[in-house]
């Protein structure tokens, strides 16, 4: 929609094409149905790509701002939540609004429920569908990835990359949850609900929000950032509390005993962590029944250096399924950056998630989507 509002605006004939009934079926679902439609923090180092430097255009020529210019214009009621992610006030339907009335105004036509069966390239793009055979001299795909496929996600996109003879970039879900292996699983799954504070990292990436322990693994925010960086049989180092420095957090246990404290290890733990998750910890570290008065100083450090870098080597992530997101995509070598046109087919296009380009949660894939569409736009 972004990329038919910018051709219609520049006097292009543009045609919507959709195998889905209803426009804009994953924005309605997103950001809870409030729509995180940006990010006012949003620049190429919080998105993942074989080329880190893709992103850069269309990121700098289409800014969070420019995209607010529009909420504003539209007189759509937003708030900042946190970490400069933008929410509607109301429902994400206002940003489907907002964009199915800057179509109407540029032109561009919607056909809906129409399924593509395939496409060719003569002098013009043919396009295929159910219902008729669309003609143009510019192809736009923008289809995005595999994830949810309950709302009309296929692999469509990049079945039509690998027709013209573009790359693809492996693909897996992310912004997803974790599955964890059978043991570690029978150790956590009874803390389903719980959640907490937590730095979590896996290799030179780390994110700190919180996490939550379900019946399967992890999610939460934390959780589902680092899935972007997390390849299979890679550890997850998950510190629970990472506002004190290993030292500072050893020392704080110490002091207490000095102090003449007799308490239990758990029990103090309860002050930095979520009871029942503390006592897991304890249950697994300690000797039942610890106490500080029973408990050297070499154990109290050595029990908060595991708190503090607790090991996790997850079985898979959740799936496509529950991924907000899909990593991977038409490799970002056989576009160019400025345009998002194919090298190798004039005329062919790909924007949004179909492309190897993956931001973090938070509003960061909307903001790619706009910007990449507009710049996709004052081609086309």
């Amino acid at each position: 929609m972004m990329c038919a509002i910018e051709a219609g605006k520049r006097g292009r004939k543009v045609a919507l094409i959709d195998h889905s009934p209803q426009v804009g079926a994953k924005i309605l679902i997103s950001g809870g149905g409030r729509c995180n439609f940006t990010n006012l923090g949003a620049g190429p180092e919080n998105y993942l790509s074989q080329n880190p430097h893709f992103s850069k255009s269309a990121l700098s020529r289409f800014s969070p701002g420019d995209f607010l210019k529009l909420v504003k214009q539209h007189r759509i009621p937003y708030h900042e939540k946190k970490l400069g992610q933008l929410f509607c006030d109301y429902s994400a339907k206002d940003i489907v609004s907002l964009l199915t009335e800057e179509c109407r105004l540029a032109e561009a036509e919607f056909f809906m429920g129409h399924s593509v069966t395939n496409v060719e390239k003569n002098e013009t793009f043919l396009v295929h569908s159910n219902q008729e055979t669309f003609s143009g001299e510019s192809l736009v795909i923008a289809t995005g990835g595999l994830s949810i496929p309950k709302v009309g996600a296929t692999d469509f996109g990049y079945k039509i990359a690998e027709q013209f003879g573009l790359k693809i970039v492996p693909t897996a879900p992310a912004l997803d949850g974790f599955r964890l292996k059978p043991a570690d699983l029978k150790t956590f799954g009874d803390l389903t609900g719980v959640s907490t504070d937590c730095l979590v990292s896996c290799g030179s990436a780390s994110f700190r929000e919180n996490i939550l322990f379900t019946h399967a693994g992890l999610s939460g925010p934390a959780a589902l950032q680092i899935s972007l960086y997390w390849r299979k049989d890679n550890k997850l180092h998950l510190n629970f509390a990472p506002s004190a420095t290993p030292a500072k957090f050893a020392q704080w246990f110490q002091d207490h005993k000095r102090k003449g404290s007799k308490s239990e290890i758990k029990t103090l733990l309860k002050e930095w962590l979520p009871n029942r998750l503390a006592d897991r910890l304890c249950e697994l570290e300690l000797p039942p029944g610890a106490a500080l008065p029973t408990t050297s100083n070499k154990t109290i450090e050595e029990f908060c250096g595991k708190i503090q870098d607790y090991i996790l080597v997850p079985e898979s992530t959740v799936g496509y399924n529950k991924a907000e997101v899909t990593r991977g995509g038409v490799d970002t070598d056989e576009l160019s950056s400025r345009t998002m046109e194919s090298k190798k087919v004039p005329g062919l296009y790909f924007i949004g998630e179909v492309v190897d380009v993956t931001g973090w949660l938070g509003g960061y894939n909307f903001q790619w989507a706009w910007a990449s569409g507009w710049a996709a736009g004052q081609e086309v």
